[in-house]
């Protein structure tokens, strides 16, 4: 049987800025949209990034044993939606955690029309959806979303409690320090991201066990 492989951009273990309570980031390699402002242009292009399984991405998210909760984002998840739903299910055989994602796709296009494989089976796994592109002229500075235009969809009451949170709560954003360059976590205020990108640094993908060909660090 052949194991199906994840490209990874980046990812973080024991972050409060992604979502309700201590949670690990997955951000995937590729996305499809190309959102003029997008925070993280680096991680568009559909090279590969760090290849590694769902069995290796689960073990690393759950590093942290405080962990109660996943997010993934990008990137475009959806486009590897089926790695994804692997990598959440093998989790939640050690762990009640729940799952927050991000996507440029619209709920209702997923459901009609899957981008790529395994979008349901994510679907079935997520509490949290947050979909629409991204629009900067629609950024408000509030909530978890990047702009007013992109919806929050309680796919599950598991995270009902916390919608006030995600959708009007103060933006959370912090800085991990990485060698020579820096990841930023977190969805920031407008003049944060704006400092951010005259940097122009981007965070290095956690070494995380490789499978396969990867790339070499850009």
């Amino acid at each position: 049987m052949v194991r199906q492989l994840i490209s990874i951009a980046a990812t973080c273990v024991g972050t409060r800025s992604l979502g309700p309570g201590l949670r690990s980031v997955a951000w995937v390699q590729g996305c499809p949209f190309r959102c003029p402002g997008c925070i993280a242009p680096d991680w568009i292009p559909a090279r590969p990034g760090r290849r590694v399984t769902a069995a290796n991405l689960a073990e690393a998210l759950l590093a942290d044993p405080a962990v109660a909760g996943f997010t993934f984002s990008g990137g475009e998840p959806m486009q590897q939606a089926g790695g994804l739903a692997e990598v959440i299910r093998l989790a939640r055989r050690r762990r009640d955690l729940t799952l927050l994602c991000f996507t440029g796709y619209r709920l209702a296009e997923l459901r009609a029309r899957p981008p790529a494989p395994g979008v349901a089976a994510l679907l079935a796994e997520t509490d949290v959806l947050i979909d629409g592109g991204y629009v900067a002229a629609k950024n408000d500075d509030r909530g978890l979303r990047g702009s007013s235009n992109q919806l929050i969809h309680h796919l599950t009451g598991r995270l009902a409690h916390a919608h006030a949170e995600l959708a009007e709560g103060p933006r959370r954003a912090e800085i991990r320090l990485r060698g020579t360059s820096a990841l930023l976590v977190g969805v920031p205020a407008r003049a944060v991201a704006e400092v951010f990108g005259r940097l122009g640094e981007r965070g290095e993908p956690d070494e995380l066990p490789a499978e396969g060909t990867r790339s070499e660090r850009q």
